[in-house]
């Protein structure tokens, strides 16, 4: 698939357009992907970073059009900002899961406390929708209805978005990279129920946040549990019978990948971690945190 060009209007399919924010980076690939549901009347998701051009490539597609709702999958800095400057100027409200820290578990919530931050793509943490969703909640438009999907595991709060048999996936499915999990936004527990969740629906197609569409949802859900449950048995095997903290088991783990990248994948250790130690698999010294030394049960 080609890329697209940032800040001109692509037809999916009918009822559904997307637009690339010029934001292209490590955590985003070639930039968020906003999307323009129905006609006529319609409803954007992720209108994407605070960035000016993009809000008027936004207004300029939607030209003689209704702007009704502005659907949020989750509040990272790619996604969220916009939002505000676009209902402003439209006048439609903002609906998204809650605040950032909405559906944090309890594990991740003293995490926080203790003052763990999130990692990745940023916070967006003035966020604050207009509308809270809920799963299974109904949005209606003009010619157009979109359930929504409470998916978390990349974000605690994060939302896909049903739209006819395609669900706009957010970053929760993409198919050139596996999700960053970062606790204690991310939640690696939660993000292996959602994989399993969405794997046993049945989508035609996702429409992730990041890259190309996948047409073959159920397959690379699957990848994708197949690899954190293989990135788990890499970590048990590196733990060993000697305690080792969140950086000696991304070394050991993560040996392929530039320097640069290593803070990223202490996150996903991390992740890996807090699930296990939920588990009862690994204990923790002298508590479970971040610079904390773990060890097997």
């Amino acid at each position: 698939m080609r890329t697209p060009t940032p800040g001109q209007p692509d037809r999916i399919e009918d009822g559904l357009r997307r637009i690339l924010a010029p934001n292209p980076g490590p955590m985003t690939h070639w930039g968020t992907n906003t999307f323009i549901l129905g006609e006529g009347s319609v409803a954007i998701v992720d209108p994407g970073p605070e960035d000016m051009a993009h809000l008027h490539a936004i207004e300029n597609a939607v030209r003689g059009e209704t702007v009704t709702h502005i659907l949020v999958t989750h509040p990272h800095r790619d996604h969220s900002p916009l939002a505000r400057h676009l209902s402003r100027r439209t006048g439609a409200p903002i609906l998204g899961f809650g605040p950032p820290e909405a559906g944090r578990s309890s594990t991740m919530d003293k995490l926080a406390s203790a003052g763990l931050a999130g990692g990745g793509e940023g916070v967006d943490t003035a966020f604050a929708p207009d509308i809270a969703l809920s799963d299974g909640d109904l949005v209606t438009g003009d010619g157009w209805q979109v359930r929504a999907l409470h998916t978390p595991g990349h974000f605690a709060g994060h939302l896909a978005f049903e739209f006819l048999d395609v669900a706009i996936s957010g970053d929760h499915v993409m198919d050139w990279s596996s999700s960053l999990i970062s606790p204690p936004d991310g939640d690696l527990t939660a993000f292996m129920a959602t994989c399993a969740r969405l794997r046993d629906e049945d989508h035609r197609r996702l429409m992730p946040a990041h890259g190309a569409h996948i047409d073959d949802p159920a397959d690379r859900l699957g990848w994708l549990i197949r690899h954190r449950q293989a990135r788990e048995a890499q970590l048990l095997n590196a733990l060993g019978t000697s305690p080792k903290s969140v950086a000696d088991l991304a070394a050991a783990v993560y040996r392929d990948i530039p320097t640069e990248m290593l803070p990223g994948a202490e996150r996903n250790v991390f992740a890996h971690l807090i699930d296990l130690h939920e588990r009862g698999v690994v204990g923790a010294r002298p508590h479970l945190a971040a610079d904390a030394f773990f060890t097997l049960i």
